[in-house]
């Protein structure tokens, strides 16, 4: 099954909405990787159960991974599901992030036992591999110092080390951090971004500086970084009002980015369309202007996304 409109080679207008799910309808928290070997771009997605008639918010409990690809990024095939040989149906799913490292997929994802009606209950970040991002093992369980950590996102440090920025629901929903050497072994390394709750952030560079984006449920905040350690907070945040385009009329939220050389990048969000259950992912340009990440939602822009261009993290050779 393949979703998203088509579209004559001439007209490289960013398709809106660029992927629903066809099973449930309601795609959330996406990822965009480039695989080289297959030369197939590959979305990773929450897939909330929409259109279940589950009380209370179970129907955002029970979730798999989704996962489509494409041959330009812009129209997807649903390939199924995604995750480890442990995985249970009757388990919950959320926020994969997923990038590659000398060769090798890694997926860091959050898990939580069983189906909830609330919120409430523990959870945990876990990390599987691949050599094909379609047979996943998995490796561990991540050392968060927290029994409530859930939306990794990871990106390497100036000195080498990778560090996995996350929400922790223990401690006023704030984002911290942990380091690794390898991708492997993880020790806590504290708050990040704190002052306000927020979640889903993804972390990326971009203009000659480093931004972490987080959903902060009225629009996206936008941190802006020179070291990946000390965070300064941009007062406008992104996507806090209604798009015109299709499906886009709701705010944005938990987003990642795809960054398409030195001065550009991708943001892939969702949306609520009508307020309801159901979801739709959607794209829009980044860039930076006057020292600020800047975002607009209803401008039209040329998206076919250049694996040339891309980040070696997320499969591209830039």
């Amino acid at each position: 099954m393949t979703t998203g409109p088509a579209s004559s080679p001439d007209d490289l207008r960013a398709p809106a909405p660029l992927f629903t799910d066809p099973v449930f309808d309601g795609p959330t928290d996406p990822t965009v990787v480039y695989d080289p070997d297959s030369a197939l771009w590959h979305l990773f997605y929450t897939q909330r159960r929409a259109s279940a008639a589950d009380a209370g918010v179970a129907w955002v409990h029970g979730t798999d991974i989704g996962h489509a690809t494409s041959p330009d990024g812009r129209e997807w095939t649903y390939v199924g599901t995604a995750a480890g040989p442990d995985c249970d149906n009757r388990d919950t799913w959320w926020a994969p992030e997923v990038l590659r490292h000398d060769g090798r997929w890694h997926m860091y994802v959050t898990y939580l036992e069983g189906i909830r009606e609330d919120w409430s209950g523990p959870a945990e970040i876990r990390h599987y591999t691949s050599a094909d991002l379609d047979t996943w093992k998995y490796e561990s369980t991540i050392d968060a110092d927290s029994e409530r950590a859930i939306d990794a996102t990871v990106h390497r440090l100036p000195n080498g080390k990778w560090r996995m920025w996350f929400k922790d629901e223990r401690r006023e929903s704030h984002i911290y951090a942990a380091d690794s050497d390898d991708l492997y072994s993880w020790t806590p390394a504290g708050p990040a971004v704190t002052g306000q709750a927020q979640e889903g952030p993804t972390v990326f560079a971009l203009g000659g500086v480093y931004w972490m984006v987080t959903d902060g449920w009225a629009g996206l905040l936008v941190h802006r970084s020179t070291d990946l350690e000390h965070w300064h907070r941009q007062p406008v945040p992104l996507l806090a009002g209604p798009g015109r385009r299709a499906f886009d009329e709701a705010l944005g939220h938990h987003a990642m980015a795809l960054t398409q050389g030195p001065d550009e990048a991708f943001l892939y969000y969702f949306t609520h369309p009508g307020g309801g259950r159901r979801s739709t992912v959607q794209v829009a340009r980044l860039h930076v202007r006057d020292g600020w990440l800047q975002c607009d939602r209803d401008e039209p822009f040329d998206y076919l996304p250049d694996p040339a261009k891309a980040a070696p993290m997320r499969g591209g050779t830039a």
